[in-house]
């Protein structure tokens, strides 16, 4: 039923496990897609455009199209701002954003590049962006976040400085396929020196501008003061330099654990499939930190472009990323007295109701979204929303004053709250999750995958409450059946109980559908719901 696991998981990578790189960039640039293979189109899901080039679905072709079809969405728009441009160190993502670069001075677009020629986190975009937004600014970060090695990501994020949503994905995606079908022949472009050369390509400092506004989110000095002894694991990723230069500029007792930015990733611990995969939200890509949790008071990681973050206590190792946004919840709303006091805690749907309980009990409206980071950046452009988290270990929260600090997920931000919570309570993020069991009870969560048919996953994506007919889940009257989530459809149905839910979605990728549960009443009753809830689910889908 689960997923097999790998026999290897969380050990060392070996030799064969790694991607052959020089092959990886010549298939960049030799390989063409077909465009009328739908899987070597350009597609963006919920975090843009994500392939390999060994795939023939991550080539030169599909980041130009991509490229110039940004240029026609801001010409539609409107938008004459600067473009905020930031890679990660996927192999793919070099590349790619020299291909951009071509195309988007070729359009007389301003855009801003690093003037340290680093690596750019995802929340240093959306600072970045945010920072300009009288501008009008927007940016693209080239990155397939935690993805293998051999793939390369590309995404869009618009003036408020968030994850696009669908209609702006839909169009600029639909406007790549129709360039790539014509041959690129709209596509402008000129040489790298004539990009690097123009009027509108110009410096920025992605890491001061962000790095130095940390203490309006973060209280830094508090975390000097104590002498957190911090270990922060880059994962490779982006944000390498980034942890480095804010140990410094504010005094941290912190020791960047690897350094070391190599596109094979061969220093990574194989995830559960025996992939390689820079999940800093799994124990497996996570088993060398985890190995070290005893010389660090606190331990994080961060994936490639540094939107996720994973938090490992000597205590507990690697905690449940729902675990952990319940006790930043928990504690920001109780300590940021800056903040709106009508703001509302945001989660996605699949996230543990500890949640609820927590925000019930610091007496804040929760607000319950579909999947997908977007949903929150509405909220936390306002202020309306003091914390947006999603159980896939991404999360944002405004600043100390209640100001936007980022509309996209932030895992520098969440790390260093870990060592915040620490520092100001004399107590781990994992001794107050015990704290929050104690009084709001122990919850069993898990997801798992159910094999199904894309005509199966095509009904499920667009259920309505009355096809379920179940009155009762594993024991309880059911109370509440969702097909959507603060007034927008959530692609699948979620079920809830007093002391339980089920939520099934169809996987975007597979064919499965990803069934997420969870049991206050523990791993027996939990097991009751997941079984009961094929059954809810088949009947729904045979209805």
């Amino acid at each position: 039923m689960g997923m097999s696991v790998h026999p290897r998981a969380g050990q060392p990578a070996q030799r064969s496990d790694l991607v052959d790189v020089p092959r990886l960039i010549t298939s960049y640039y030799a390989e063409h897609p077909d465009p009328a293979d739908p899987a070597q189109q350009v597609a963006f899901g919920t975090s843009g455009h994500r392939g390999s080039s060994l795939r023939g679905s991550f080539n030169e072709d599909h980041i130009v199209a991509t490229s110039q079809a940004i240029c026609d969405y801001r010409a539609a728009q409107g938008y004459t701002g600067p473009l905020f441009l930031g890679r990660d160190t996927h192999a793919l993502s070099e590349p790619a954003t020299v291909s951009a670069l071509e195309v988007f001075a070729a359009n007389d677009v301003t855009v801003l590049i690093d003037s340290r020629d680093g690596y750019t986190p995802t929340p240093a975009v959306s600072h970045a962006i945010l920072a300009n937004r009288h501008r009008g600014a927007d940016g693209v970060v080239v990155t397939p976040s935690h993805n293998p090695p051999e793939d390369g990501g590309f995404k869009y994020n618009p003036p408020n400085g968030g994850p696009a949503d669908t209609d702006v994905t839909k169009w600029i995606q639909d406007r790549a396929n129709e360039l790539l079908r014509s041959g690129l022949k709209d596509v402008r472009r000129v040489t790298y020196a004539q990009a690097l050369a123009a009027r509108g390509t110009q410096r920025f400092d992605f890491l001061a501008g962000y790095a130095d506004d940390l203490a309006a989110a973060i209280d830094l000095p508090a975390i000097a003061e104590a002498g957190v002894r911090i270990g922060a694991d880059p994962l490779g990723g982006a944000s390498v330099a980034y942890w480095a230069y804010i140990a410094e500029r504010y005094g941290l007792d912190l020791t960047v654990v690897n350094p070391v930015v190599d596109p094979a990733f061969a220093f990574m611990t194989l995830d559960w499939d025996g992939k390689i995969r820079m999940d800093c939200s799994s124990p497996n890509a996570m088993a060398s930190l985890i190995g070290r949790k005893a010389e660090y008071q606190v331990a994080t990681g961060n994936d490639a472009d540094a939107d996720r973050h994973g938090v490992v206590t000597p205590d507990a190792g690697l905690m449940n990323p729902n675990h952990f946004l319940a006790v930043a919840i928990d504690y920001l709303f109780r300590n940021r007295d800056g903040w709106p006091a009508g703001a509302a805690v945001g989660k996605t749907l699949v996230s543990s109701s500890m949640i609820d309980r927590v925000a019930g009990d610091v007496g804040r409206v929760l607000v319950e979204v579909p999947v997908g980071f977007k949903w929150f950046v509405p909220g936390l452009l306002d202020g309306s929303i003091g914390f947006g988290g999603e159980e896939s270990a991404g999360a944002s929260f405004l600043r100390r004053d209640g100001g936007v600090w980022t509309t996209d997920k932030d895992g520098i931000l969440l790390c260093l709250l870990a060592s915040e919570i620490l520092a100001r309570t004399g107590r781990t993020p994992s001794e107050h999750y015990r704290d929050l069991v104690a009084r709001h009870g122990e919850p069993a969560y898990a997801r798992v995958d159910v094999a199904c048919t894309r005509e199966d996953k095509a009904i499920l994506a667009k259920l309505s409450p009355e096809q379920v007919s179940a009155a009762s889940l594993a024991g309880e009257p059911i109370t509440q059946k969702l097909t959507t989530a603060n007034g927008a459809a959530i692609g699948g149905l979620k079920v809830v109980t007093e002391t339980g839910w089920f939520a099934a979605r169809p996987s975007g990728t597979e064919d499965v559908y990803k069934v997420y549960a969870e049991s206050f009443q523990g791993p027996e009753h939990l097991a009751r719901i997941q079984d009961e809830a094929r059954g809810v689910v088949s009947a729904a889908l045979s209805g």
